[in-house]
């Protein structure tokens, strides 16, 4: 008999992929980022928006999951992104994180054709859960059109739920519209859909209103503060907490949020090379780097135990 797999909640993170100054992933490096992230109690979205995850290739993907496996992290931990524009490859993808003993798996819809159909996104994720043919697949739907120009709306995840049931096990909602999270969270949490906040900004919302967590690009290099949050969103400093978390990430969103993180990590650790980031992006220049730093210096943001990630 198959188990089955835990119900993922809590913070979780789209874990920064480190690259060389040659734009290879460096699994090392990575590995022990992960492992970073765990010891402070954050899961790994791995291969999401803020991994760089569609500038890299199926193989790429597979060897970085894989490297994390023979490192001994645990799989059910792991929430790795498979939405691709081309299907056989979302098949893959899933299937690889499946058979890996993966709490779920994020999928964005294939979001290369614009205005698409409902029928046609059904169809899309029908198709992979249909390949894929395993009872352990638990897949969190990726709503984010303000980067993907796809959105899932409400009416395709009922249509889905009511086809697949506990299959389509959630969402993060990363549209930045709190109207339509809030409309989730009453639709559909109470049946057993965890709704994630795409950031810590929502964080102590989502939490009031019977959410399941976040899946947060900071949670990367403020990790410690968002969990803490979310560990103790009943207490009476919660809002207080919600306030120093959003000043800490507006000192981020001042710029390009994945070279500010990686550079984050490259002012704490010392190490430059966690400033790369694969083309198109661009590595925050030295102006930036300065400004980023007076920036952090000013919100009171720390790294414990950055020299790990070194």
């Amino acid at each position: 008999m198959t188990a089955t797999p835990p119900r993922l909640q809590g913070i979780f993170s789209p874990v920064l992929t480190p690259f060389g100054a040659d734009y290879q992933p460096d699994a090392q490096r990575f590995v022990r980022h992960c492992r970073w992230l765990l010891d402070q109690d954050v899961g790994l979205a791995v291969f999401g928006t803020n991994s760089e995850a569609n500038s890299l290739s199926v193989a790429e993907r597979q060897r970085l999951l894989d490297a994390l496996l023979e490192a001994g992290l645990p799989p059910e931990r792991m929430m790795p992104g498979t939405g691709a524009c081309a299907l056989p490859d979302a098949i893959e993808l899933t299937r690889r994180a499946v058979q890996a003993g993966c709490g779920g798996v994020l999928m964005l819809p294939p979001f290369y054709y614009k205005g698409v159909s409902d029928e046609g996104l059904f169809r899309a994720f029908a198709a992979v859960i249909d390949a894929v043919a395993d009872e352990r697949l638990r897949i969190y739907l990726y709503h984010i059109p303000p980067v993907s120009g796809v959105p899932i709306p409400l009416s395709l995840i009922e249509r889905l739920r009511k086809s697949f049931g506990n299959t389509i096990a959630g969402v993060k909602d990363s549209g930045g519209d709190w109207k339509h999270t809030s409309a989730m969270l009453e639709r559909f949490q109470p049946q057993g859909f965890d709704v994630f906040a795409g950031s810590e900004n929502f964080l102590l919302a989502n939490m009031r209103g019977g959410g399941a967590g976040c899946i947060t690009a900071t949670g990367n290099v403020n990790p410690s503060a968002i969990v803490h949050l979310y560990k103790t969103w009943r207490q009476a400093d919660a809002d207080e907490q919600q306030k120093k978390l959003d000043a800490q990430r507006a000192a981020f969103a001042q710029f390009p949020m994945i070279p500010a993180m990686k550079a984050a990590i490259a002012l704490k650790t010392g190490r430059k090379d966690w400033a790369h980031v694969r083309p198109p992006l661009v590595d925050l220049d030295a102006q930036q780097q300065q400004a980023l730093a007076q920036s952090l210096d000013a919100v009171g943001f720390v790294m414990p135990n950055a020299q790990q990630l070194a």
